[in-house]
């Protein structure tokens, strides 16, 4: 279980800190965006959520909860970005983390 907690975490918050610290590069990416504060609040979520993930990871502790959390938030982010990328209301690259987010929820699945 660690090297998926480990590899969700630093995914989850690499790409968190990555909006709050480089809004611009992160739009040219994925897509302008209308609410900054949004994109930050979710940011600031994905690096709480990969930070405990990491943390897990390091001290090998895999509680049910955290399992649940790390199942969740793959579930959740994957069920946003399949429809509202089939709704073209947001970019097609989010596929590629709608993808990531597949093996997130199938590793822990397995494991």
């Amino acid at each position: 279980m660690t090297a998926g907690a480990l590899a969700q975490g630093l995914y989850y918050f690499i790409s968190g800190a990555w909006a709050l610290l480089h809004i611009e590069s992160f739009q040219k990416v994925t897509g302008p965006k209308t609410d900054l504060w949004l994109v930050k609040t979710i940011g600031l979520m994905l690096m709480g959520i990969g930070g405990g993930l990491i943390f897990a990871g390091v001290r090998q502790q895999f509680d049910p909860a955290l399992v649940f959390i790390a199942i969740a938030s793959a579930a959740a982010l994957l069920a946003v970005e399949v429809v509202y990328v089939y709704k073209g209301v947001i970019s097609p690259v989010y596929g590629l983390d709608a993808a990531a987010e597949t093996v997130f929820i199938i590793w822990w699945l397995v494991h």
